[in-house]
């Protein structure tokens, strides 16, 4: 065993000792550890200061938070630049990051997504016609689908029809629901562009916009076939 640990055992010892005994002083503590005093009262200075400012940090996102209780702390650095500058505190990134997670502050960000597709209701469910099918040419098979869109004040809905073939969007819409209007004007958009549709097959999942007899009397009347997913999704 080294001298050095030796002594640190002994250290503790003394210290064991005091302390048994109902105190254990500063000045035995710091003759022990080789140690002033003043070091001692600088460090605890220094250590108190950055407890304060760390309270003082705490106080100015609490008030934040009843307001924007979401707020990360990126957006937090900004929105509260001002208020750190007027009390006299610097504070970087890692250092807000740190004390909101010791203090049990961080938000966990949430994942929102939007749900397109309903497929129990009560219209007809069309097969799956193109399973097995060679695509082989343009307008052949339009294959229509709804995705949605991430804004600031929400989600957007955008229909698309897609030529499978080609890869290219024959028609769209962009709406602030999921209501039938939408994937309607996206189809009477691509069959009046379109030049030939004779033979054409209209895929989508089984959701409620595609089933409806609004959206399927366009499709017959045009002498469009209809086939759909056998689950909720496209191949």
């Amino acid at each position: 065993m080294s001298w050095n640990l030796k002594k640190t055992k002994y250290q503790a010892l003394i210290i064991a000792k005091e302390k048994a005994k109902g105190f254990a002083s500063l000045s035995k503590i710091c003759d022990c550890f080789e140690l002033k005093r003043d070091a001692y009262y600088k460090y605890k200075s220094r250590a108190d200061k950055r407890k304060e400012v760390e309270q003082h940090i705490v106080a100015i996102v609490k008030r934040r938070r009843k307001s924007l209780p979401r707020e990360g702390v990126r957006k937090l650095m900004k929105s509260l630049s001002q208020d750190f500058e007027k009390q006299q505190i610097k504070v970087g990134r890692d250092t807000l990051f740190n004390i909101l997670r010791e203090h049990k502050m961080l938000t966990l960000r949430k994942k929102y997504s939007a749900r397109t597709t309903n497929s129990y209701h009560r219209f007809y469910k069309y097969n799956n016609t193109i399973k097995d099918l060679k695509v082989n040419r343009p307008n052949q098979v339009w294959v229509s689908d709804i995705t949605y869109i991430r804004t600031v004040k929400g989600f957007c809905y955008l229909a698309l029809i897609t030529d499978m073939h080609s890869r290219k969007i024959v028609g769209y819409d962009l709406s602030d629901s999921l209501e039938l209007k939408g994937c309607v004007r996206a189809l009477n958009k691509a069959i009046y562009q379109a030049k030939d549709i004779k033979g054409l097959i209209h895929h989508s999942d089984r959701g409620i916009q595609y089933c409806s007899n609004v959206y399927t009397q366009i499709l017959k009347r045009k002498k469009i076939g209809i086939s759909m997913t056998e689950e909720n999704h496209l191949l």
